[in-house]
This record gives structure tokens, sequence and C-alpha cells, in this order.
């Protein structure tokens, strides 16, 4: 099986990666290949919401598996979103897996951003570059991502996605959706 990843970047290929070597599945997926394939997510480069979100992992599921000859397509997205229940804006992430006939998604962890970094966010910035500009280094999003700057490296960019990822391969690896 191929699995078409819509992106580029190489976090969110090892995210798939990952969540593809922790199932148990029935080894259909589990011994697929996986490859970057660069789309656009059709939404904001700052998702905001769970909506604009879950819609951008969801293009990209779908440009992926259209690129090519995949059998899967996977979209991953971060966003940010506010929660009634909780005050501060929260890093959001969503997933979405698509063979073309079925479709599963999952969310990965919602983590509380720092007010100032919320702020700059607030006011039209961009989470990935705000992160650069406070932690002093280029090229965040492509390495711990700020999931690893605000856990002090305990859960990094890769191991947050890829949670979202396991549940978006949900319907396609156990049989309880069946």
């Amino acid at each position: 099986m191929r699995i078409g990843v819509g992106s580029g970047n190489p976090v969110k290929r090892r995210a798939v990666e990952r969540a593809l070597e922790t199932a148990e599945g029935d080894g259909r997926v589990l011994d697929a290949g996986v490859e970057s394939v660069p789309v656009q997510s059709g939404v904001s480069e700052q998702p905001v919401g769970h909506a604009e979100t879950v819609t951008g992992a969801e293009n990209r599921a779908t440009a992926a598996l259209d690129a090519g000859v995949y059998d899967l397509g996977v979209g991953i997205e971060g966003g940010v979103a506010r929660f009634t229940a909780a005050d501060g804006l929260f890093l959001v992430m969503w997933a979405v897996a698509t063979d073309g006939d079925r479709v599963g998604r999952g969310s990965g962890p919602s983590l509380r951003l720092p007010d100032r970094i919320a702020a700059r966010v607030d006011e039209g910035e961009e989470l990935g570059p705000v992160m650069d500009d406070v932690l002093g280094v280029t090229g965040v999003a492509k390495r711990g991502g700020a999931a690893g700057a605000l856990t002090a490296g305990s859960v990094d960019r890769a191991d947050a996605l890829s949670t979202a990822v396991a549940g978006a391969l949900g319907p396609f690896v156990s049989d309880q959706y069946e």
C-alpha cells in the first residue's frame, strides 16, 4: 500500500510513519510506503478554529490521494482555537485519512499557548514564525515544533501529530469500524 502525505514537511511524514509503527492492525496499512506530496491546504496560513483546521487537513488528504497512485491520502493541519471550557488560545492539530470512499479524522493534543505568544497570533501573526522569533531559531515547525517548546521536549511535533494521525487511521486499521 502507498500512502501520500499531503505536505512537503518531513515532520508530518514522520508523524504518519510513527502512527503506523505503533499500530497493531491487520498489516494492510501498516506495511505501507509513505511518501510526501507537497499540496496546498486551501485554508489560511494560520488556521483559526477547529473547522478551518479540519478543512485544511481534509483538503490535504484529498489532494494527496489525487496527486498520484496512492491507496490512502493523509492530511495534517495545525491551527489555533479557543475552548469555552478553558481560558486562552490553544495549539490544535487535526489529521484526516481517506481512500476516496472512507474518511477517518483524528485530533492531537491541545496545548495552551503562553499569553505573550497568543497575543501575537491574535494580532495576525503565524504561530511558526512567532515561535522561531521567541526561541531565537529558524524552522521550528520542521523540528520539535511549538509542541516541543511548550512541553520542554517531552512531546515533540511529530509525536503530537502522530496521535492525530493514529485517530484518523482508525477506520483503516481497526475492525471496530466495520
